[in-house]
């Protein structure tokens, strides 16, 4: 069966029960009856790279599933300085916590390239939840995901003994996550800019780009474009333990 593409070239399945992604999402699993319920909750629409779901201090407004792309999560200072907090997939949600909790987003979302989201209101989502309690377990599940991957970020940005190490360590989780190992070394598309990638580790974009010369120069790593090429992982894996320069 040949896919159906909506605007910007995006998957344009309207059902949870036609999705290629079936599986892979926090909710995917649930049984036929419960996934049909929350299936006539969705509302479903298409956006563009760049756009803004919504904004840190929001109110909750409800939940975004993301059925395909990808999106940001970030967060800002009072002195306007930003910071990513990690990259939300193929199945995850957004602003589950805030929606659960009902305190404002604690993070903004932006659309990193072309995506369809399905929303769900947030009185109908924990209606929803009320009323089964496997969907409930489900995001009990997810909102531990969230916490582990906030720790992780945590340890990134303050137990990293160095720039270069907290870099290093970026580069190793997106390849264990994106990459494939080739017979030259471990390939990943990256998709990011240096300023992105800063935004992601608590850095400046000069100390990035600085240090993924010095990678290169090293033969750690070899870059081409947005795609980029691991050589070394040990070697790159041991920069994680040293100190500061």
């Amino acid at each position: 069966m040949s896919m159906v593409l909506g605007p910007f070239n995006v998957n344009a399945t309207e059902s949870c029960f036609g999705c290629v992604m079936r599986e892979e999402g926090v909710f995917c699993r649930l049984p036929q009856a419960t996934l049909r319920q929350l299936n006539a909750l969705r509302q479903t629409a298409f956006y563009p790279r760049g756009a803004v779901l919504f904004f840190q201090g929001e109110s909750p407004r409800g939940l975004f599933i993301l059925c395909s792309g990808q999106a940001r999560l970030s967060a800002n200072s009072k002195d306007g300085q930003s910071i990513t907090l990690r990259l939300v997939e193929q199945g995850e949600v957004l602003g589950l916590s805030s929606v659960i909790s009902n305190g404002p987003y604690l993070a903004s979302a932006e659309t990193v390239k072309p995506t369809r989201l399905s929303f769900i209101p947030r009185l109908q989502f924990l209606q929803f939840l009320r009323a089964n309690p496997d969907a409930a377990l489900s995001v009990a599940k997810h909102l531990s995901m969230e916490l582990h991957k906030a720790w992780e970020q945590t340890g990134l940005l303050a137990l990293s003994p160095s720039t270069q190490a907290k870099l290093a360590q970026f580069l190793l989780a997106w390849a264990a996550k994106h990459g494939h190992k080739t017979a030259d070394g471990i390939h990943l598309a990256l998709h990011m800019t240096h300023e992105e990638m800063a935004k992601s580790i608590g850095a400046a974009r000069e100390s990035v780009s600085r240090i993924l010369g010095d990678f290169r120069n090293r033969r750690l790593i070899r870059t081409n474009g947005g795609a980029l090429i691991i050589l070394h992982a040990d070697e790159l894996r041991a920069v994680m333990t040293d100190f500061p320069v």
